[in-house]
């Protein structure tokens, strides 16, 4: 029964990728509510967004405390509490399954969006808010209550990033967990991205097709053409508008060059985990789109280095109708296999069991001229 279920999620992710229209997953609540746990698990080419990367202040680890962890209730990753003890380095602030990684930086970044969690109950963020921190009083920490029927609340962070909280007692994810403590907060349920204006370009439809035929993910625009709405695995959402006032200036990177001529982006960045790492890089280099940022040491020039090193990079978010008219956004997207090459599962994963659906696309199935064959990979079993 597993074994069928896997293989009606192979074939509908490869007729994702030849443009056939996805199942919908309707609302979070909605999808949660009928997926069995084989459905979440093989749900979409794009099987969970896993963290959001965004600068902190340098020095300031006194407004991540009293902000992430006193006032949103996320747990301390284990891995990096040492650097919150010391006051220095990146944190990871832990929400269910999800993450936020905090880094280091000479400025805080904005997120130029939405991030929109979930809870249980909203009760004790109401009372915490009734007293913050004293630490968040001259910093750009605000909140109010959204509309008449206060059902969800609205929050920036010490340095001006949106936060939407809302209540959904479903939202906790059942395949897996970050380490250490349990998390107030049950996920990140959907992250708004705002896009760049484009007066001769309908960028939310190109931006549809990009996850349709790079991820294979199930991607529609909604509400009369205002929205995009990407569906991920877990019942998950990314969701691409542009802002109310069509402002053109959004930028989601800080693209530079290091003292040996090589580009890095300092921008925030999502990280994704996918359930075929070969077919997406793949496709995302035919359209001219895998990105080295020599930021960070793991590097993948080639599919070999992606498959090695269970990741590659995407910058440019392009129309694969019409790749040369550039970017309509460009937001730095880590792309992550569950799996090694040779089927274990690669260490950051978060997921208590491998997907199969990721045994069956895994690197065991590419063959040494650098070709991706399914039936290769079903050697593995």
């Amino acid at each position: 029964m597993a074994m069928a279920v896997v293989l009606l999620a192979v074939s509908a992710f490869t007729a994702g990728r030849g443009h056939s229209s996805r199942l919908e997953c309707g609302s979070f609540a909605a999808a949660r509510a009928q997926m069995t746990a084989a459905a979440v698990e093989t749900s979409g080419g794009v099987l969970l967004v896993d963290h959001l990367n965004i600068n902190h202040e340098a020095g300031r680890h006194d407004l991540l405390c009293a902000f992430y962890f006193d006032l949103l209730g996320c747990a301390v990753d284990p891995r990096k509490a040492e650097n919150l003890e010391m006051g220095c380095n990146s944190v990871w602030a832990n929400v269910g399954i999800h993450q936020f990684h905090l880094s280091e930086g000479e400025t805080a970044q904005v997120f130029d969006g939405v991030v929109t969690l979930a809870y249980a109950s909203l009760e004790a963020v109401r009372e915490r808010l009734a007293s913050p921190s004293a630490a968040l009083a001259d910093s750009e920490f605000s909140w109010h209550v959204e509309g008449e029927d206060g059902g969800a609340l609205i929050l920036c962070d010490p340095w001006g990033s949106v936060f939407r909280l809302i209540e959904d007692a479903t939202a906790s994810d059942p395949r897996g967990t970050q380490p250490g403590d349990k998390s107030e907060p049950l996920g990140l349920i959907d992250l708004l991205i705002h896009v760049p204006y484009h007066k001769d370009r309908q960028p939310l439809e190109g931006i549809v097709r990009f996850y349709q035929r790079v991820f294979g993910c199930d991607a529609a625009v909604i509400d009369e053409g205002r929205k995009a709405v990407v569906h991920i695995g877990g019942g998950q959402t990314l969701t691409f508008a542009h802002r109310s006032d069509n402002v053109s200036l959004v930028a989601h990177e800080e693209i530079g060059e290091d003292e040996d001529g090589l580009i890095f982006n300092n921008g925030a960045h999502v990280s994704m985990y996918v359930s075929d790492l070969p077919s997406t890089y793949k496709a995302a280099d035919d359209l001219g789109v895998v990105f080295v940022n020599h930021r960070f040491k793991r590097r993948a020039y080639t599919l070999d280095d992606a498959v090695d090193q269970c990741m590659f990079r995407i910058l440019d978010v392009v129309d694969p109708d019409a790749p040369a008219a550039g970017p309509i956004l460009r937001l730095e997207h880590e792309v992550r296999a569950c799996v090694k090459r040779d089927g274990t599962k690669y260490k950051s994963c978060p997921f208590d069991a491998i997907p199969e659906v990721c045994l069956i696309n895994s690197g065991a199935g590419l063959d040494p001229d650098g070709t991706f064959e399914y039936q290769a990979a079903f050697d593995v079993f």
